[in-house]
């Protein structure tokens, strides 16, 4: 199954989440930051929390089918527990095509290591990276993860996807969107700025995405 199809099938409403934390990743404040992030853009989530098994994870994916699996990681040691839960994901054929992303600290060293551990992800298996970069803005990921979701959302089934006169309203979709700034609103600076999803190693798994 495809990415493509998976996003497809035939749902409306909002989007069911999936949200967790990686084995050896304790954190939970950036899991209950993204939770209300995503909550506030109108979706479902189930929170899995921090330290979460690599088979539990794989097993909630298969008994929620949500329409989309975000992972965050802070510790800095997030890169080879991500590699092998995305090859885990992507090896049962009725997860092959689920939408999943990554964020966070992956590595404790420099861009050059960001850059590996992004596209070495993005070619196991995820459809986005978003890491620490501290050259780029402090919203910048946030705004592409945003972006992603809200791509997402109007790429669903039909019978969420149509305007009262029948039209695709993509466009309307993504004009509705919830602005990053409600969510953001009133959280201190350090907590906007490490949600375990902050700046984008690279555009390329968000063509066509604004941010």
């Amino acid at each position: 199954m495809q990415t493509a199809e998976w996003a497809s099938r035939e749902r409306s409403g909002p989007l069911d989440v999936v949200v967790t934390g990686l084995p050896s990743d304790a954190h939970t404040w950036n899991l209950v930051f993204i939770q209300l992030l995503i909550e506030d853009l109108g979706h479902h989530v189930i929170n899995l929390g921090p330290c979460v098994p690599q088979d539990e994870i794989v097993e909630s994916c298969g008994k929620y089918q949500p329409d989309l699996l975000v992972v965050s990681t802070v510790n800095g040691h997030g890169f080879q527990d991500a590699d092998q839960l995305i090859r885990a994901i992507r090896s049962r054929w009725e997860l092959a095509g689920l939408p999943a992303v990554i964020g966070g600290k992956l590595g404790v060293l420099g861009a050059e290591q960001r850059a590996g551990h992004g596209r070495r992800l993005r070619e196991a298996g995820f459809d986005a990276v978003f890491q620490d970069d501290p050259e780029q803005g402090q919203g910048a990921g946030l705004g592409a993860f945003e972006a992603f979701v809200a791509r997402l959302d109007a790429e669903r089934g039909p019978a969420a996807r149509l305007s009262a006169d029948g039209t695709p309203a993509a466009d309307r979709v993504r004009a509705d969107h919830v602005p990053a700034d409600r969510v953001r609103a009133g959280l201190a600076p350090a907590d906007r700025v490490r949600a375990g999803l902050a700046p984008v190693a690279s555009a390329a798994p968000l063509e066509g995405v604004a941010g």
